[in-house]
């Protein structure tokens, strides 16, 4: 009793009465051991004898007398749910050995927090104690005893205990931290010690940094481990395309950052990287919305809930994908209820069915004795029972192997050590945070370490991590299945083959595109060319006609060298229909340069030759008989090579410009991509549509340029044969239907030159205006050019000679009318001429007998009586009148300048010729 209340004098501190205590609420007061006691800290010894509960997260601290130590808990903490720290294991007060000096372990275990690794490590640790101190073989001279906190996997709160452990006795001879976060904290600051610290459980790649962590090795193998596995079975299944998704930590970074490498070396790629701190909502929309199909995900057990709940409300689970995850998870963790989430048990397993683990091999599957004489099997069931409890529900139970065989590797190096002390006159328990050489020693024994423990063969490699087999499981049914192992040092991969997939084989690592061509409807070409050739053949009989006709006269006054050009401008046009339908359906790429370049010339060829004659014709037409008519006469003697130049001149420009686009920027075949589509069977698949166009780097440029000329020709065309609609010439007698076919080619060009640039993209569509456009507008041209000339040949037989129709038919009069007509209008032109030249002899004459009459009549008043004999004598005839002078307005006149003098007839003139007025 007096002990009891020593210490509790000696706990109390400053303050203690502002610590408030409650009758109802916390957790009951312990009672000291035997033969030891408990520092209440901010409690007076009249405290605790009233006092019955003690505050939530209050802390009670065990103390023994001098000749005994504690065994159990030292600390313990006052839960939430009103119960103790570790209550499992009591804390007794024993006699120390007097034959065994204590070696302190100083270790730090997550009990709880977000990863309790310590749950089960702890247990595993203190088996592994006691094995070690019941051998004789092995530092027979000490006894290893551990002094532990709950980190609670925070580094802040590591922090804390560290310092304790650093500053309050006895000396600890080496550091056991657990989870990466705490072991990078400790391991940093431990070489200022001059500490060694062996880890149990952590995985963190940067930890693997010797200048970093020169003191720092672990049983637990680095998470890059899982690498190399993840590598090799992407290749397995064939994926190339990866996606991530981690929790914003140092040791999943790091990790990632090695798997890029590691993907970049195989010839892997990994396409999309997704973080988040707390909220994974965000990335998994991501992940969703770039269509990721193999996901690595590296994010802690409580995370992992976070994330598959967001995964199954997105949707991103199935037969088309697959999650590589951690495998230290515990077996149920995604049963588990957790109040971060809103998911059911239901749903969260349907989003992680089929997901893969890489989990390093932390417990031996063969069934040999380890150094503790035990099998890896044996030490499960010895854990379990002092566990008491499902192993599926203590955090850790998968590192606890992990966690004996660093004890044993400490003990086993520590053995050594203390041989190679002894050499140099030094002892364990001489070892301070100031004696590098003893560090040194335990170090290199540590380096060196290889033995057969629970977990397998211990090893370490030059960064201090363990070296271990990977294990490949796959939860098949809500349970995980053993599906092979990978051994990195010797790239050796056992499968099982027993693998499953929802889909019934491994998906696709991306939506596979298949590139689809969009072919001409073989229907519609077919039906253009029948209509094509037709026209061709109906080309080539109308020229064909207009050749063998060409000595008669009604064909030759319609100039039938510009109809056979019109003729073989459509036989051309109409042979571009061919090329205006061969695609990748026909041909193969390198023919579409050839049937591009056959498509422009054909067409610009065939437009300039069939639309040109015509346009020729009708703009003489109009040159002639829209001028004045001081310039009228000249130009009407039509001179056939004008007409000839100027389709040449068409023609040339057309060449010249269609030979410059060719050189300078020629037509190739290029690919027009559209929307994919989702086909109806495959979901892994999707279909990339593709179109072959014909075209240029400056296209849109030199299409300008020759529509811009060719569209003006055609509304000058237009214009021209509006403006002749009343004129008629025999020297053109067809200009009237050439301006009904200039009508009918200018309205379907400049309408479907604009459709098809629209429809480009609608081949079927595109395709049926151009060609139908070209097909109507030459089979047009051609009847209306061409049939009226055969039906009136045909009909009236003016296909025979003149002779022929005269010795039939006696109507040589009727067939040559038009000749005649010729005739008359320019002797009528010549009689024009002599009629002016008799009026201006009239007027000269008149003039004259004005002049005369009055100087008769001066002379008549000088002498009247002569004047009137001789006036009488001189001018009167036999009646005594005077002879009547010539009028212009005689029939005479009126039948010679009648522009339709044949049509009167020369019964109703008084002569064929003008009778001299005056010899």
């Amino acid at each position: 009793m007096l002990l009891l209340l020593l210490s509790l004098a000696l706990g109390a501190e400053p303050g203690a009465g502002a610590l408030r205590l409650n009758s109802t609420e916390g957790c009951e007061i312990i009672h000291p051991p035997r033969d030891g006691g408990i520092r209440y800290r901010g409690l007076t010894p009249d405290q605790v004898q009233t006092v019955r509960f003690l505050p939530f997260n209050y802390e009670i601290e065990y103390v023994c007398r001098p000749d005994r130590e504690i065994v159990g808990p030292k600390v313990r903490q006052c839960l939430r749910n009103g119960t103790w720290t570790d209550m499992s294991h009591p804390s007794r007060c024993l006699r120390r050995s007097t034959g065994k000096k204590a070696v302190h372990i100083g270790a730090l275990f997550p009990m709880s927090g977000g990863r309790p690794g310590g749950q089960a490590c702890l247990p595993a640790v203190r088996m592994a104690l006691e094995d070690v101190n019941s051998r004789r073989d092995i530092l027979p001279d000490y006894e290893l005893r551990l002094i532990h906190h709950d980190s609670k996997c925070d580094p802040g709160q590591a922090t804390k205990y560290l310092y304790e452990l650093l500053y309050n006795d006895p000396i600890k001879i080496i550091l056991m931290p657990g989870c990466s976060s705490v072991s990078t904290l400790v391991a940093e600051a431990a070489r200022m010690w001059n500490l060694i610290v062996l880890s149990y459980g952590s995985s963190s790649p940067a930890l693997s940094n010797r200048q970093r962590f020169p003191t720092f090795f672990r049983t637990h193998p680095s998470a890059t481990l899982h690498n190399p596995t993840r590598v090799q079975l992407f290749k397995k299944w064939g994926w190339t395309k990866i996606a991530t998704i981690q929790q914003t930590t140092e040791v999943f970074t790091s990790t990632l950052d090695d798997l890029d490498q590691r993907v970049k070396e195989a010839g892997l790629e990994i396409t999309f990287r997704q973080s988040f701190f707390s909220d994974p909502t965000s990335p998994v929309r991501n992940l969703k919305r770039q269509d990721a199909r193999i996901i690595v995900g590296l994010f802690y057990e409580t995370e992992a809930r976070k994330v598959f709940c967001e995964v199954y409300k997105e949707k991103l689970y199935g037969k088309k994908y697959v999650w590589f995850l951690i495998g230290w998870y515990a077996d149920n963790w995604f049963r588990i209820k957790d109040p971060a989430i809103n998911c059911t048990v239901a749903e969260m397993t349907e989003a992680v069915e089929g997901h893969v683990t890489t989990e390093i091999v932390m417990l031996n599957p063969e069934n040999t004795r380890s150094i503790s004489n035990m099998t890896s099997q044996e030490f499960i069931e010895k854990l379990q029972k002092r566990l008491g409890k499902n192993p599926e529900e203590t955090g850790g139970f998968q590192e606890a192997p992990l966690a004996y065989d660093a004890i044993w590797a400490l003990a086993l190096a520590l053995n050594k050590t203390s041989a190679e002390l002894v050499k140099k006159g030094l002892r364990l328990e001489d070892f301070n945070y100031n004696n590098k050489n003893i560090t040194d020693e335990i170090y290199r024994a540590l380096n060196s370490s290889a033995f057969e423990g629970v977990s397998g063969h211990v090893v370490f490699d030059a960064s201090g991590s363990r070296m271990a087999w990977t294990l490949i499981e796959q939860l098949q049914g809500g349970v995980y299945k053993k599906i092979g192992y990978y051994d990195s040092t010797k790239d050796n991969l056992s499968w099982y083959n027993n693998d499953k997939w929802i889909g019934g084989a491994p998906p696709a690592d991306y939506t596979k595109v298949i590139t689809t061509f969009r072919f001409l409807s073989q229907k519609l070409f077919i039906s253009v060319s029948v209509l094509a050739s037709l026209g061709i053949l109906l080309a080539i009989i109308c020229l064909a006609f207009n050749i063998y006709n060409g000595h008669v006269r009604y064909i030759q006054n319609s100039q039938p060298y510009l109809n056979n050009m019109t003729a073989v401008g459509c036989t051309l046009a109409l042979a571009a229909v061919f090329p205006l339908g061969l695609d990748g359906y026909h041909i193969g790429p390198g023919l579409f340069p050839f049937v591009c370049q056959a498509r422009l010339w054909l067409l610009g060829l065939g437009f300039s030759l069939g639309y040109g004659s015509m346009f020729t014709k009708i703009w003489w037409v109009h040159t002639v008989f829209t001028k004045k008519e001081e310039k009228k006469e000249r130009r009407k003697t039509l001179e056939p090579w004008k007409l000839y130049a100027t389709v040449g001149l068409l023609v040339g420009l057309d060449v010249v410009t269609l030979a410059i686009w060719q050189i300078v920027d020629p037509l190739h075949r290029t690919i027009e991509e559209f929307t994919k589509e989702d086909p109806k069977t495959d979901i892994d698949v999707s279909i990339l549509p593709q179109l072959e166009h014909c075209s240029s780097t400056k296209m849109n440029t030199w299409l300008g340029i020759f529509y811009g000329y060719k569209g003006l020709l055609l509304l000058l065309g237009i214009f021209l044969a509006y403006e002749t609609k009343s004129v008629s010439t025999e020297k053109i007698n067809d200009h009237r239907a050439v301006g009904m076919a200039i009508y009918n080619v200018a309205v379907l060009c400049l309408i479907t030159a604009p459709v098809t640039m629209i429809l480009n993209s609608q081949q079927d569509a595109a395709f049926a205006f151009a060609s139908l456009a070209v097909v109507f507008s030459s089979y047009i041209t051609l009847v209306v050019l061409f049939v009226p000339k055969m039906r009136r040949l045909i009909t009236r037989g003016e296909w025979q000679s003149e002779q022929q129709d005269t010795m039939k038919t006696g109507s040589s009069t009727n067939n040559n009318e038009e000749e005649k007509s010729r005739l008359l209008e320019k002797e009528n032109r010549e009689l024009e001429k002599i009629i002016a030249e008799k009026e201006e002899r009239v007027s000269e004459l008149r003039q004259q007998l004005h002049d005369r009459q009055q100087l008769r009549s001066r002379r008549r008043s000088s002498n009247p009586s002569r004047d009137s004999s001789a006036a009488d004598n001189h001018f009167a005839n036999a009646s005594g009148t005077v002879p009547t002078l010539y009028q212009p307005s005689l029939p005479l006149v009126r039948c010679l300048v009648s522009e339709q003098a044949d049509k009167l007839g020369r019964s109703n003139c008084d002569g064929s010729r003008v009778h001299l007025l005056y010899k």
